[in-house]
This record gives structure tokens, C-alpha cells and sequence, in this order.
């Protein structure tokens, strides 16, 4: 199965996810503002995703699951499957049946 595209118009232009190695999270940002984080741990095959975060101010924007989908993409796209430790990705992969192959047990 072909692993989903994220879908640009999901995302305003002004929000940007990334992945910062340094500190183990894929960030978002929206108009140059951290709105929130995945902290991630990477294992051999796999990566575990242990807590999500949004802030107060940026909260029912949507934005975790826009974090959600981009953080899981990237590790799709590097050949890895995701280990849904934080419940609210554990979440998203339910609502996300296309993405369930992708999940390490």
C-alpha cells in the first residue's frame, strides 16, 4: 500500500512542522510562534512517539493532528514504523485506518 500524502490544504501556509534532532520532537510552528511538540525516541526499525503537546493559546486549531500526520509521514518516508506510546497518537492511528501498516508492535 502506498503510504498517504499529507494534504496541503490541511495546514495554513503559516504553519510549519520540523523536525528538531537535537531535542527528540517534530515542532510546530505557526506564524513563527512554537504552538507545540512530538518528543520522539528512535529505536532500531522504529520510532517512538512518547508525548504530544499543544499549547493553551493554540489548542482546538487542529494543529496535533496536523503535527501527528507530518511527524508520522517523515518516519514513514525514512522506512521506519511508529510506535504510538503517547496516547494521543495512539488516537490518531485509530481515526488513520491507511496508516495502520505503519505502526510497530
Amino acid at each position: 500500500m502506498a503510504v498517504p500524502e499529507w494534504d496541503a490544504r490541511n495546514m495554513s501556509e503559516d504553519n510549519t512542522v520540523i523536525k528538531n534532532e537535537e531535542r527528540n520532537r517534530y515542532e510546530i510552528v505557526v506564524d513563527g510562534e512554537a504552538a507545540g511538540f512530538i518528543e520522539y525516541r528512535e529505536h532500531e526499525g522504529y520510532v517512538d512517539f512518547l508525548h504530544t503537546v499543544v499549547g493553551e493559546k493554540f489548542s482546538g486549531q487542529g494543529l496535533a493532528g496536523q503535527l501527528a500526520q507530518n511527524a508520522v509521514s517523515d518516519v514513514i518516508s525514512n522506512g521506519a514504523k511508529v510506535k504510538p506510546t503517547c496516547s494521543y497518537v495512539a488516537k490518531w492511528f485509530e481515526k488513520h485506518p491507511e496508516f495502520q501498516e505503519h505502526v510497530a508492535k
